[in-house]
């Protein structure tokens, strides 16, 4: 993420000097993958890295609405890790 970030593709600056964001009315599906349970995450944390994230880079950027996939539990070998895989890609044949 930090790559796209620099120059001025995410941001640019307003005729007042503040950032100003230039993906405007861009849309983005944000997937996360977590060792624990979800409702762990929810529960606990609050979810409250996903929300800064999608508030304070792609908000900022102007990029909304922003839709976020947890996923939880997710385990390196199957069948774990197919179970997301396949998970990720219906939603991307319903997103297409």
């Amino acid at each position: 993420m930090e790559q796209v970030a620099r120059g001025q593709f995410l941001l640019g600056i307003s005729e007042r000097g503040f950032p100003k964001g230039r993906l405007k009315g861009r849309t983005a599906r944000v997937i996360v993958t977590m060792g624990m349970p979800v409702l762990l995450y929810r529960l606990l944390y609050g979810a409250h890295g996903v929300k800064a994230f999608n508030r304070s880079i792609l908000g900022l950027a102007g990029i909304k609405p922003v839709a976020t996939s947890l996923f939880g539990a997710a385990q390196i070998q199957p069948p774990g890790c197919n179970r997301v895989i396949e998970a990720v890609r219906q939603l991307g044949r319903r997103t297409a």
